[in-house]
């Protein structure tokens, strides 16, 4: 996938729509300070923005490949083109994401790009746990990173939320003894 010029295309669609949106996913991860590999793009976005979403990346050669109430995926058959994945933002808790999302600089500073803050890609990153078990190790290895990069300055609260959210408080003591170990 060209990330690059996928990304710069979008975000100048974006912003020319006024789509709401944040990236979240594997990319979010990277820019947050814990490089890993990904083939796709994943955002967050206003549901209210799905059909401005839709016809945008429709223009760029995707196809929708699945739809539902929570998500939009699309695919091309250009593999430069790769995947998108778009989490539909609509519960109090996502929209909240979207408020909070701060500005990164991407590709030298070539652009900029709304990214969830830390704790909540730890909360997607628990809910993609709990929607698919077999997701659980890789990650669980980013809510570590995350958690061994930025420690105490995460929003502790927030965090056991979530986990309580999705019946994983039980994990709470884990996270915080790999911050102890960082």
């Amino acid at each position: 996938m060209d990330f690059k010029s996928v990304t710069s295309r979008l975000l100048t669609a974006f912003a020319a729509e006024q789509v709401s949106y944040a990236l979240i996913g594997g990319f979010a991860v990277s820019l947050w300070g814990h490089p890993r590999a990904t083939v796709d793009m994943d955002f967050l976005v206003r549901q209210s923005d799905m059909v401005k979403v839709r016809r945008i990346v429709e223009g760029m050669g995707y196809r929708c490949i699945h739809v539902s109430d929570n998500v939009s995926q699309f695919a091309s058959a250009d593999k430069l083109k790769g995947k998108l994945d778009f989490l539909h933002a609509f519960r109090p808790a996502s929209l909240s994401m979207l408020e909070r999302a701060a500005l990164k600089s991407i590709f030298d500073g070539a652009q900029h790009i709304p990214v969830v803050l830390p704790e909540d890609l730890i909360g997607l990153k628990v809910q993609a746990i709990c929607n698919d078990p077999s997701r659980t190790s890789l990650d669980m290895s980013d809510i570590e990173a995350l958690v061994k990069i930025f420690g105490s300055s995460l929003d502790w609260s927030r965090i056991e939320e979530y986990l309580k959210l999705f019946g994983m408080e039980e994990k709470l003591g884990n996270l915080k003894e790999h911050y102890d170990e960082a």
